[in-house]
């Protein structure tokens, strides 16, 4: 496996204890799902409180340590060499929720998806800045390559199949894609192309396999249909 800064990206210098912080930083807010999301109902406001609040901290860090959007991979010099990496994997995806989905009859074709084909590459991408950037990346380099880097694979994706429990499906997919995501983060780092294709699976996956509206669930209380 490749070095985790890939071959053109420069370790940019972060404090082990920084590195801490942010891994526990990105721990409570997976916890704040089952209080925020799965307890208290406030799906929108959650979703919306951790994209400032990380949005916040990725702009802060970018003025305070410059390269660090590039160290994190939030670049676009290797869009589409990256693209080409996960496009076979997203295309194979895709095939198989709509035979899942036909095996279950759960294809569920509404015009729900058009915005969250929008809006869920934004979540996606911060999503996948916390778990496979700041989760594997941050153990990857504090361990300075004496580990196993499939170790931080297994326990990061352990960790982003974890949140989304009790759902027995997403369990399985986010664990996956968190495989394969930090396989190629670890080679290339890209967080858009990550971002927006984690985003457009996530959307499939739920009308094709899962069966459920996240549209409801996210958008339903501010225009009035839940």
């Amino acid at each position: 496996m490749a070095g985790s800064n890939g071959p053109d990206v420069a370790a940019t210098p972060v404090s082990d204890r920084r590195r801490i912080a942010e891994i526990i930083a990105v721990a409570l807010t997976g916890l704040g799902k089952f209080i925020f999301m799965d307890q208290m109902g406030l799906k929108f406001l959650y979703v919306a409180g951790a994209v400032a609040g990380w949005a916040s901290y990725i702009i802060y860090r970018h003025r305070t340590a410059p390269g660090i959007l590039r160290h994190w991979g939030f670049r676009t010099d290797n869009f589409r060499q990256v693209l080409r990496m996960v496009l076979p994997f997203a295309v194979l995806s895709i095939v198989s929720f709509f035979i899942l989905g036909a095996i279950q009859g759960t294809i569920n074709p509404t015009w729900h998806i058009l915005p969250l084909l929008v809006t869920y590459p934004i979540w996606g991408t911060i999503q996948q800045f916390l778990i496979i950037g700041l989760v594997a990346g941050n153990l990857n380099e504090m361990d300075r390559g004496h580990s196993n880097n499939a170790l931080i694979l297994i326990a990061t994706a352990v960790l982003f199949a974890g949140v989304h429990y009790p759902e027995r499906w997403l369990i399985l997919g986010t664990f996956v894609l968190a495989l394969f995501y930090g396989y190629i983060y670890f080679r290339q780092r890209n967080v858009y192309v990550m971002g927006i294709l984690h985003g457009w699976l996530g959307a499939l996956f739920y009308y094709t396999v899962v069966d459920r509206d996240p549209f409801i669930g996210v958008f339903g209380k501010l225009i009035g249909l839940s």
